[in-house]
C-alpha cells in the first residue's frame, strides 16, 4: 500500500511531480485543494472569502483526514496546509510525507511564470517577491522539516527534467 504526501510551498512542483509520480508508481494523484473544490463546489479562493481562514483550514484539515485514508494514493497539499492544527502528525502517521524543497529564486522564477494562477503575488515586483517568499518559508519550515523526506526539487523545466526528479525520488523513497 502506497501513500504519499507531497508538501512545500507554492511553485515547488507538488502537482507537476505529483501526477508524474502517481503516473510511475501507478497510484491515483489527489491534489487536495482540488479534492476541496470538488467536494465543497467551491473555489478555494471563494472559501477563503466566505469562511475567512480559519473557516478554510478546519474545512482542509476534515479533507485531509478523509484522503489520509485512501490507499495506493500520492496527495498533494496546499502549500499552507502543513502549518495548521495537527495535519503534519496525521500525514506522517497515515503515510511517508516529502518536502519538496526549493530555494527562494528558483521559486520565484517559477511563480513569475505563473502569476496570473497565484493571486497572493499578483501584482508583487520582482524586489518584492523574494523576500516574500523567504518571509513564508521562515514560518513554515518549522512544519515543513517535519516531513520524513526532504528532497530537493531543482529543474522542473521539461519533462525529462519532470522524469529524472521522479526517478530520483523514487529512489529516495526506496531508502525508507
Amino acid at each position: 500500500m502506497i501513500r504519499l504526501f507531497l508538501i512545500g510551498y507554492m511553485g515547488v512542483g507538488k502537482t507537476t511531480l505529483g501526477k508524474a509520480l502517481g503516473k510511475a508508481l501507478n497510484v491515483e494523484f489527489i491534489d487536495l485543494d482540488k479534492y476541496i473544490e470538488h467536494c465543497q463546489r467551491k473555489t478555494v479562493p471563494e472559501l477563503f472569502e466566505e469562511q475567512g481562514e480559519i473557516g478554510f483550514r478546519l474545512i482542509e484539515q476534515k479533507m485531509l483526514k478523509e484522503v489520509s485514508t485512501f490507499e495506493n494514493v500520492v496527495i498533494s497539499t496546499g502549500g499552507g496546509a502543513p502549518c495548521f492544527f495537527d495535519n503534519m502528525q496525521v500525514m506522517n502517521n497515515a503515510g511517508v510525507t516529502i518536502y519538496l524543497k526549493a530555494e527562494p529564486q528558483e521559486l520565484a522564477a517559477r511563480l513569475r511564470a505563473a502569476k496570473g494562477i497565484r493571486p497572493i503575488i499578483a501584482g508583487k515586483t520582482e524586489e518584492e517577491l523574494i523576500p516574500f517568499i523567504e518571509h513564508h518559508l521562515n514560518d513554515r519550515e518549522q512544519f515543513y522539516s517535519r516531513a520524513q523526506i526532504i528532497f530537493e526539487s531543482k529543474k522542473l523545466v521539461t519533462p525529462s527534467d519532470v522524469d529524472n526528479t521522479v526517478n530520483n525520488l523514487i529512489e529516495q523513497l526506496n531508502k525508507v
